[in-house]
C-alpha cells in the first residue's frame, strides 16, 4: 500500500540486527507461551479511577519487541484472550532494567481502506496527534510532541514472534495520558495505525494502566 508510506510521511525505522535475531524471551519471565496473574486487589484499588479491566489468568500467544534506539526496548506480550495486551519498557537490554510496565485493554480495531479513510481517522483531519483527546468523555494529554497544534504520529517497528510465525509490523502511533489520582498510576490511550507484512492497514486503540511489577506474576 504505498499510499500508507506517502502518507504517513516516511518509510519505518531500519531494524537493526539484534532486534530481528531477539529470543522470544523478555523481562519478568515474560514469553511466549507463559501465564500471567494480576493482583486480585487491583480491580477494588481501580474501581472509580480507571476503566481499565484487570483480566484473571491470561496466557502470552505472541511476543513482540519494538528497539527504541538508546538502548530502550518495549516488550509487547498478546495474550490469547485478544482483549489484553502487556507492555513493558526496559533499558539497557530487552530483558533489562525495568523502567515501566503497562497493561492495555483493547478498544477497537478498525480496517483502513483507503488515504481517505486515513486521513479522517487518524490523518490531519482526524483529533489524534492534538494537544488533548477526549474519549468516552474523559480528557486525556499529549504525551509526545512539543507542537501547540496537531504532531505527526511516531513511527516504530515491531518484530512479533508466537509458536506459528515471525512477522513484522510497522505503527504509526500516539500516547496519550491522564492522572488517576492513585499514585504512580496513570491511564493511558494508545492509538496506533499498524501495517502488517502483507499491506493491510487498520487503526487499533487501547487503554491502559501503569502497573507496578509486583501486580503480576508469570510462570
Amino acid at each position: 500500500m504505498g499510499w500508507f508510506k506517502q502518507l504517513m510521511g516516511l518509510e519505518a525505522p531500519n531494524a537493526t540486527p539484534t532486534a530481528s535475531s531477539t529470543p522470544i524471551s523478555g523481562p519478568l519471565g515474560l514469553a511466549a507461551g507463559k501465564q500471567v496473574t494480576f493482583d486480585a486487589t487491583l480491580k477494588l484499588l481501580l474501581d472509580g479511577h480507571s476503566a481499565v479491566i484487570i483480566p484473571g489468568s491470561q496466557q502470552i500467544w505472541s511476543f513482540g519487541v519494538v528497539d527504541l534506539g538508546q538502548s530502550n526496548w518495549l516488550s509487547r506480550c498478546y495474550m490469547n484472550d485478544e482483549d489484553y495486551w502487556l507492555q513493558v519498557h526496559t533499558s539497557g537490554d530487552v530483558a533489562g532494567q525495568v523502567e515501566s510496565v503497562i497493561l492495555f485493554n483493547y478498544q477497537s480495531c478498525v480496517t483502513i481502506n483507503s488515504e481517505a479513510e486515513l486521513r479522517r481517522l487518524a490523518g490531519p483531519e482526524s483529533l489524534i496527534g492534538l494537544p488533548t483527546y477526549t474519549h468516552n468523555g474523559v480528557e486525556y494529554h499529549r504525551e509526545w510532541g512539543t507542537e501547540s497544534g496537531q504532531t505527526e504520529l511516531v513511527a516504530m517497528s515491531e518484530r512479533v514472534s508466537n509458536p506459528d510465525e515471525s512477522y513484522s509490523i510497522e505503527h504509526h502511533s500516539m500516547l496519550y495520558a491522564r492522572d488517576t489520582g492513585l499514585t504512580d498510576r496513570r491511564e493511558f490511550l494508545l492509538f496506533s495505525v499498524e501495517e502488517d507484512a502483507e499491506g493491510s492497514v487498520s487503526l487499533s486503540t487501547s487503554l491502559g494502566i501503569s502497573l507496578y511489577t509486583t501486580d503480576l506474576n508469570t510462570f
